[in-house]
């Protein structure tokens, strides 16, 4: 509860760590999502009071280039990229995200020494994405100004530890000193809260912003995942990169070849390029690849960003409430 921080006084705004260090008004981050947060969600949730985030995991730099420009068009309030490491043109986005002057980068799949010092030497925020205590520690001792310590409960590509988050969030913060937002299976005020009194300081959120109408994923996928139940998803492809998927007939023909002890490359031959394109983007829901969180289960409509960031506040302030009754 050290860092935990504390309401303002007209209760409109919440003060601490992470919410001084990117400058919004709640601790409430929107996850860079392949296929899914371009500049349209990224600022609707930032004019909201989170933070929102543009998913260049999925851009050309040409594409990242025109969501930049829309964004800081749009923005009123900061606003941040999330970055793959990994990316083959990471040199290139490097170099937009510092000709735009983004205040805020998300990195994460890779060595955030390669590029922290980069950023930060041109007045950037940077943040990584970690699924253990070690690579918390590690990218502290890199140098980035915060970490996500993210669960195995979150969708799309994950640890191969399998630590859920109410048991990595606790372990990531006695570990390290720098501010910590938790990820992972939260998409309510009360599961924000529950985080934090584990010792984040601000939440990151995917699957719940996936179904808004700013998200630039298919309606046919939105409306999948709020159709999805418990036990809709599973973490699968643990021998390349581990992925959380919800169940279709893609899935199961991982599942089938994941069985039969195939090679690492027939499993590659099998995933093919564009999957995620396919699944989440362009809406294909057999052959498709649908990555999204287990949080999937408890989401059951379509709203507006700035509906879903005024909602998890709401929800936030009321279990803050509950908790201090005498």
């Amino acid at each position: 509860m050290q860092h935990f921080g504390k309401l303002s006084t007209d209760e409109l705004s919440f003060e601490n760590r992470i919410t001084s260090l990117f400058n919004i008004q709640y601790p409430i981050i929107q996850a860079g999502m392949i296929w899914a947060s371009g500049w349209r969600l990224a600022s609707a949730v930032s004019n909201a009071g989170g933070l929102g985030l543009i998913g260049a995991g999925s851009m050309y730099p040409e594409t990242l280039d025109i969501h930049l420009q829309k964004c800081k068009a749009a923005c009123t309030k900061p606003f941040g990229v999330n970055l793959p490491l990994l990316y083959p043109d990471i040199d290139k986005h490097i170099d937009l995200i510092i000709k735009y002057q983004v205040p805020i980068v998300f990195t994460s799949a890779g060595n955030p020494k390669t590029w922290t010092s980069t950023l930060q030497a041109n007045g950037i925020k940077v943040v990584h994405v970690v699924s253990s205590s070690k690579f918390a520690l590690k990218s502290q001792d890199a140098g980035v100004d915060a970490v996500v310590a993210e669960g195995f409960e979150a969708g799309g590509h994950n640890g191969r530890e399998e630590t859920t988050t109410f048991c990595l969030i606790p372990s990531v913060r006695e570990a390290i000193e720098i501010p910590l937002i938790a990820a992972g299976g939260i998409a309510s005020g009360k599961s924000m809260l529950a985080t934090m009194i584990l010792g984040a300081e601000a939440a990151q959120i995917g699957s719940r912003f996936v179904c808004t109408p700013e998200a630039s994923s298919h309606d046919h996928f939105k409306n999948k995942i709020i159709e999805a139940q418990e036990g809709d998803t599973e973490l699968v492809l643990k021998r390349l990169t581990p992925v959380r998927l919800l169940k279709n007939e893609f899935h199961q023909q991982v599942k089938n070849a994941e069985g039969e002890c195939v090679s690492d490359e027939a499993l590659q031959n099998l995933l093919g390029k564009a999957r995620a394109k396919r699944g989440m983007f362009e809406g294909d829901l057999i052959e498709g690849e649908l990555e999204i969180g287990q949080i999937a289960a408890t989401i059951r409509k379509i709203m507006p960003a700035a509906n879903v960031v005024d909602e998890l506040w709401g929800e936030f302030k009321s279990a803050l409430a509950f908790l201090r009754k005498p």
